[in-house]
């Protein structure tokens, strides 16, 4: 693994390695990903590889500009486009129908194409010096916290990738939004970084399917659908919001723990219980997007520091809230 920066000169050779079939991580506005050629399926299977990603998990394509939807879609909705020209470049995946040439691994072989155009400027420069699309997906172990610095994906893969450029903090903190375009109505497939009321501004009321098991080996609709995801190695116990930790509360609670809580108001309420041995705020300033910039951060931390337990607080189910919460809900269920 080498580390890069973001000098011109730098960028310029994270292009070329992906143009070779190398393993690029690259920072984005959502998380740090995991980037190959997509249209090159031996580097593609090494994005499996070294994530040990299930094939049956599909990869998202990254493009560096609006017109190249056309590289892997084969068609676009009016609404789609619409959509693009509102909200992108920024953390909203749609799902569309694929172009023949997109390599049925990218895919998990559906006809269907996960496509994203990033907000972040050294992603859209790595992907327009590239000249290709770029698969990738969180550059982290498969079903494990996602990371939001290149110190994270460091420690998490080390020889596992090629290169690393080192972009900084990731500014949202959550995957993105993936929302499937091919039906007559739009279906929200995974919460993210962009808010589900600003997509529906663009192209109307969202259908919100329920929570669906998927058989072992069956091909996922969108990326991060697996009941048990962005999970820490510590267990996490979530628990409803304003309400007591009826886990953390039952007599044998495991030491040391930590609560997780929305607000400073929150932790509060919840030190004068003497049950926790620390507690940490998502957003001393109770404001969403903090909340989201911050959580995978403060998991990677809880790690390091060797807690036996984590208590995750929901948060409001609105916005960003709605992202925070689907990743705790995964987290909890490993």
């Amino acid at each position: 693994m080498e580390i890069l920066s973001t000098k011109e000169t730098d960028l310029v050779r994270a292009a070329q390695a992906l143009r070779e079939g190398k393993l690029v991580v690259i920072p984005t506005e959502t998380v740090y990903g995991l980037g190959a050629n997509a249209f090159d399926e031996v580097a593609v299977a090494r994005v499996f590889e070294a994530k040990a990603r299930p094939t049956f998990d599909p990869l998202i394509v990254h493009i560096a500009r609006i017109e190249d939807i056309g590289l892997v879609a084969r068609e676009v909705s009016e609404s789609a486009r619409s959509l693009a020209r509102a909200l992108w470049p920024g953390p909203l995946t749609m799902i569309l129908p694929k172009k023949h040439d997109v390599p049925d691994i990218v895919t998990a072989g559906l006809p269907t194409v996960a496509v994203r155009f990033p907000k972040h400027p050294i992603a859209q420069k790595i992907i327009e010096l590239a000249g290709i699309p770029v698969a990738a997906p969180s550059a982290n172990p498969f079903g494990y916290i996602s990371p939001t610095t290149a110190a994270h994906v460091i420690a998490m893969l080390k020889d596992r990738v090629d290169f690393v450029v080192d972009g900084g903090p990731c500014d949202v903190g959550v995957e993105s939004t993936v929302i499937d375009m091919t039906g007559a109505r739009p279906v929200l497939l995974r919460p993210g970084g962009m808010p589900l009321e600003a997509i529906e501004a663009v192209v109307g009321p969202a259908v919100i399917p329920p929570r669906i098991l998927h058989p072992a080996g069956e091909a996922l609709s969108s990326p991060g659908q697996t009941l048990s995801h962005y999970a820490p190695s510590t267990p996490l116990y979530l628990f409803e919001a304003n309400s007591l930790p009826a886990a953390a509360l039952a007599p044998g609670i495991v030491h040391p723990s930590v609560a997780l809580v929305y607000t400073p108001a929150r932790a509060r309420e919840m030190e004068a219980l003497h049950v926790f041995d620390e507690i940490e705020v998502l957003s001393p300033g109770g404001d969403m997007r903090e909340a989201a910039a911050r959580l995978f951060s403060l998991l990677h931390d809880f790690d390091a520091r060797q807690f036996r337990a984590i208590y995750a607080e929901r948060v409001p189910e609105a916005g960003l809230g709605r992202a925070i919460n689907d990743r705790l809900y995964r987290a909890s269920k490993k």
